[in-house]
């Protein structure tokens, strides 16, 4: 059994040392990985650990090397007990990392915790001490744990990747359970909230309730929801039997909270049935190469598609499947799905399944090209699935039956490869779907969502009711209006105003939003005046807008609809 002993004495300087004790081979290699799965993108942890020593049974000091980004060898320990200590900073407030302060303890293994290489199969047991000032700190973690003294858990994983794949968190901490299907569930929120649990629980009940149900049964054994409010910030991360979720407080039900959740809520509530979906499709389906994970480099899938994007597409309608939001929510949820894919230039430009295969270098790192040159695998992968699910609907199938055969086969060992949709929506309508699907993932042309919408009862009619002026999109500072991004192709492009310029005067006159809506209104000729670095620059342009695409989704025929959205 590897041992690690965690330890918080240093919270306030967000500090965690870390004791590893173990059996170790000859030439011994530890290792820590570049990258959490279901995050896709090489964050280097590494970078955050400190002054690594090594000791043998006797306590003398022994030789590791640094031979790697990532990498450390000890030489010359043939089975010896050894012991590796080191410190790691952690304050990285994101569902990804590891935080310590006074008022939070949070742990990923993976970016806190040195395996050992050709040992990863061992069982892991880690201590954890809390300091005597932070003792009245629970505790919330999918791992098996235990505490036989005030201040000290033992969690347990049966290997290095469960454990890495197993965050935890000790905080003040309110928290409800509840059983769904005889499974146990836990929700722990900590940090500054005023949430309504009873609200709070009736609602996740229901949406874990219906995904289960979905596919028959569930993954796990246990679960557990980790939620931290903060004022702004937003984002999940999935776990075999666990999600870490972090929201601004304000999307979570308050007292008052109506019956129809309030938009923000709704957002909230999405996050935490795209996670807990998350434990089906990417934690127990996997593409083929990702049933076991290589941490130390990239790991390539053009399937993104199916696991963002399906997920993406099932958060919203399970919360409509589930009761906690009416069918008017959902289709407004499916509007600004298909509003965002409508004003995204870069779907022209990127496939479904080139964005998947990119995450490693777009995904992760947007700049001021992106909207122009890229495509969001959840977005235009949400949108797929709801083709998908429409046209298999209209040959006697679903997704839905799609889904449980995915489920089905990961029952069996067999996970997914480039293949794998094809072939069930054939065994699923007898037909050949090659012509189909290719269309949908490995074009980039537009997809068939008002022919499909209108078979299932749903009018699809497109407007242009807002305008990006002169292509420019901006934000306004002390110092003047902030180019943030610039169309292709647009009046503003095309004349070479550029992102990051500041514009402090249109005709003359000083730069607001305001006034560059009203001069992109006019057909004549206009002078900006902006600096780019700490030089000022004139330009002429012709006043011409940008028209974003929206649409307005209407029901027309009751039982179409009824019959996909149940």
């Amino acid at each position: 059994m590897l041992h690690y002993q965690i330890e918080f004495d240093d919270y306030q300087q967000h500090l965690i040392h870390v004791t590893l004790r173990f059996l170790a081979n000859p030439s011994q290699v530890l290792w820590l990985p570049t990258w959490i799965p279901g995050s896709y993108l090489v964050r280097e942890f590494a970078k955050h650990i400190e002054s690594v020593k090594a000791y043998d049974e006797a306590g003398r000091l022994l030789t590791i090397t640094k031979f790697e980004k990532n990498k450390w060898r000890l030489h010359n320990t043939d089975h010896e007990l050894i012991t590796v200590e080191y410190d790691v900073y952690a304050y990285d407030l994101s569902v990804r990392g590891a935080y310590v302060d006074q008022q939070r303890l949070y742990v990923n293994p993976a970016c806190v915790c040195l395996g050992l290489e050709q040992q990863e199969n061992i069982a892991c047991e880690a201590e954890v001490f809390v300091p005597e000032a932070l003792q009245h700190f629970s505790i919330a973690t999918g791992l098996k744990t235990k505490s036989l003294v005030a201040g000290r858990y033992t969690l347990y994983a049966k290997d290095y990747m469960q454990f890495i794949d197993s965050p935890f968190e000790l905080a003040v901490q309110d928290r409800f359970t509840f059983n769904v299907e005889n499974i146990p569930h836990e929700f722990v929120i900590s940090g500054k909230h005023t949430t309504n649990l009873t609200r709070l629980q009736q609602d996740i009940e229901k949406i874990c309730r219906t995904e289960i149900q979905m596919f028959g049964s569930a993954p796990f054994s246990n679960y557990v929801f980790m939620t931290i409010a903060t004022g702004s910030s937003y984002g999940g991360l999935e776990h075999p039997n666990s999600t870490s979720l972090i929201t601004p407080r304000d999307d979570l039900p308050q007292l008052n909270e109506p019956e129809e959740p309030s938009s923000a809520y709704q957002r909230f509530l999405g996050l935490c049935s795209h996670e807990y979906f998350h434990s089906w499709l990417v934690k127990y389906i996997r593409p083929e190469n990702f049933a076991h994970y290589d941490l130390n480099k990239e790991g390539y899938t053009s399937l993104l598609w199916v696991f963002e994007g399906f997920t993406s597409y099932y958060d919203d309608l399970i919360l409509l499947r589930s009761g906690v939001i009416s069918k008017a929510s959902y289709l407004s949820l499916l509007k600004a799905q298909i509003d965002r894919y409508l004003q995204n230039p870069g779907r022209r430009i990127q496939s479904v399944t080139e964005s998947s295969f990119d995450t490693w270098i777009k995904f992760y790192r947007p700049d001021e090209n992106t909207n122009n040159a890229g495509t969001s695998y959840y977005n235009k992968g949400a949108l797929v699935a709801l083709c998908l699910d429409l046209s298999l609907r209209n040959h006697g199938s679903s997704l839905d039956a799609l889904m449980r055969c995915l489920y089905e086969n990961a029952q069996q060992g067999k996970q997914v490869n480039e293949k794998t949709i094809f072939e069930l929506c054939q065994k699923l309508t007898g037909e050949d779907w090659t012509e189909r699907l290719s269309f949908l993932i490995h074009t980039t042309e537009e997809l068939p969502i008002e022919e499909l919408l209108s078979s299932m009862g749903v009018s699809y009619q497109l407007k242009s009711e807002k305008n990006l002026p002169f292509g420019l999109k901006t934000v306004e500072k002390p110092e003047g209006l902030l180019i943030q991004q610039v169309r292709r192709e647009s009046a503003a492009a095309q004349a070479g105003l550029s992102a990051h310029d500041v514009i402090i005067a249109i005709d003359g006159i000083k730069a607001t939003d305001q006034q560059l809506t009203r001069y992109a209104q006019k057909e004549s000729d206009v002078d900006i005046h902006l600096f780019r670095r700490d030089e000022l620059l004139t330009f002429s342009l012709k006043s011409i807008n940008v028209a974003l695409d929206t649409v307005e989704l209407k029901v027309i025929d009751e039982q179409k609809i009824k019959n996909w959205l149940s």
